[in-house]
Formats: C-alpha cells, sequence, structure tokens
C-alpha cells in the first residue's frame, strides 16, 4: 500500500520523508527550496513542470520505494 499519494502536499512528503528529497531531484523538481512546495501537491506541482500522468505515476512508484529504506 503506497504512504504517499499525488494528493499529498510536497512540503509534507519532504518534511515527513527526507529520503524522497533526491527522488524529487531525480525528476528534475527541486522542490525544496519553491515557495509552492507548502501549497502545492504532488499531482500539481508535476503538472505544472509538464509532466504525464506516466511520469507522475512513476515518480509515486519511485517515492514510495524510497521511504521504504528509511
Amino acid at each position: 500500500m503506497n504512504k504517499i499519494k499525488k494528493e499529498d502536499k510536497i512540503s509534507e512528503v519532504i518534511k515527513n520523508y527526507p529520503n524522497s528529497i533526491e527522488v524529487f531531484f531525480d525528476f528534475g523538481m527541486s522542490c525544496i527550496g519553491c515557495p509552492m512546495a507548502s501549497q502545492e501537491t504532488i499531482e500539481g506541482g508535476c503538472t505544472s513542470h509538464g509532466m504525464s500522468k506516466e511520469k507522475i505515476d512513476e515518480l509515486i512508484k519511485k517515492l514510495n520505494e524510497s521511504i521504504e529504506v528509511e
């Protein structure tokens, strides 16, 4: 079962799962310093970066894999 969902706020994911930072970077999202990260969902952020639904699903999968090792 996925703990991280596309509806989650980026800042909350980063705060709760520090390993997620590297995954966001790998997908071209430097969310750490972005003022929108505190308000934007993962899906919203990805959409604004032009990511496809398939790429968003892949990001969610990788984020969940990253927290399994924390």
